[in-house]
């Protein structure tokens, strides 16, 4: 019986948890430098709503949907696109959308459906030039790598990570600004948290 050696690459967990971090605070730096009105003109939006849509796809969309709960805590009537109870948006509605590439065929041709009657549409990208950015009321731009960016230079995250992961921060950047705007306690927005669990 011979004695073969199996040479394992060691996995390091904790250099890749320390390089996701840094790259958030180089995002969430860069976004409060440069999109601090955006961000405002944002909460400001949501705030004034009528009711507020959510549609995002893949891991952003499931990044928005966090969103989209906390807003619901806050007191705004939000529903998610898609879901069979979500009505039909009208105007004066806002359609908060996220699209790293800004070219999602469906997120576009969704913010042309709002556009078309009369809601605005609140569009976080890393492409403010792109079709969406084009459509939005307001733009936060994202400086993120979108999900075809494999060269690594915006992050060496896989496939728009990255970006996912600062939506959900400036999801609830937003929430945090707009409940404490409100006034309101912990304990006050708690009786709308989930309850058939």
């Amino acid at each position: 019986m011979t004695e073969t050696t199996t040479t394992q690459t060691r996995v390091d967990t904790a250099h890749a948890l320390g390089l996701i971090s840094a790259e958030n605070v180089r995002v969430v730096d860069a976004v409060r430098t440069a999109s601090a009105a955006s961000l405002d003109a944002a909460a400001a939006l949501l705030a004034a709503a009528p009711r507020v849509f959510v549609l995002g796809a893949g891991r952003s969309g499931l990044a928005l949907k966090m969103t989209a709960m906390r807003l619901m805590h806050l007191g705004l009537e939000v529903h998610v696109v898609g879901e069979v109870t979500s009505p039909a948006i009208a105007a004066n509605d806002v359609l908060l959308v996220a699209s790293g590439s800004g070219t999602t065929g469906a997120i576009v041709r969704a913010a042309e459906t709002a556009q078309a009657v009369g809601a605005s549409i609140l569009a976080l990208t890393t492409a403010p030039e792109s079709p969406l950015g084009r459509l939005a009321w307001v733009t936060v731009v994202v400086p993120a790598a979108a999900k075809q960016d494999h060269a690594g230079q915006m992050s060496a995250q896989y496939s728009g990570g990255l970006f996912e992961q600062a939506v959900l921060l400036v999801g609830d950047a937003l929430f945090h600004a707009l409940w404490h705007q409100s006034g309101a306690t912990a304990a006050e927005l708690w009786p709308r948290h989930a309850n058939l669990e």
